[in-house]
């Protein structure tokens, strides 16, 4: 039996490949590239590199990303972080098929977008990606995964981006 995965300080880590859709795959398999544990990004750079790994339809590294944002922002920002965090992970349980999953989690980013209060950091466009992520909610509910198309898992982040494609 092998034993668990673990980083340099001895934290259990899951260090197996992954598909496109962050799903494990057997050990020697050749996966997609690995966000760093311990990536630290600026917000800015943060939404960049989401936005990039969003657009090559790899939504499971946009949430690390995203994730990593929301640890290392300050506490006011935590709750909209997490929320852009989970637009990642809806955009992923649609990709793998889980219906229940997708709508749970755009829902739930939606709303947390929308509690937003202020100028949105790093030029996100709060009002636009929550009114996305609950369409694509609801496109899940009505017609199921398999009727979205590629497109529709490629949202703009930013406001200075063209918003639909």
């Amino acid at each position: 039996m092998i034993g668990r995965d673990r980083d340099d300080a001895g934290r259990a880590r899951n260090l197996r490949p992954r598909d496109a859709a962050g799903r494990p795959l057997p050990r020697g398999a050749t996966g997609v590239e690995r966000v760093p544990d311990d990536l630290v990004l600026a917000p800015d750079e943060a939404v960049t590199e989401a936005q990039r790994l969003i657009d090559e339809g790899l939504p499971f590294p946009a949430h690390d990303v995203l994730e990593a944002a929301w640890k290392a922002a300050p506490e006011s920002e935590r709750g909209l972080w997490r929320a852009m965090a989970q637009v990642a992970v809806g955009l992923t349980h649609v990709q793998r098929g889980n219906a229940r999953g997708a709508t749970a989690l755009l829902k739930r980013a939606a709303d947390g977008l929308r509690r937003w209060v202020g100028v949105p950091p790093a030029g996100l466009d709060l009002v636009g990606l929550a009114d996305r992520a609950e369409a694509l909610a609801r496109q899940v509910e009505r017609h199921g995964t398999g009727a979205v198309p590629a497109d529709d898992l490629r949202p703009r982040l930013r406001r200075d981006e063209e918003s639909s494609r």
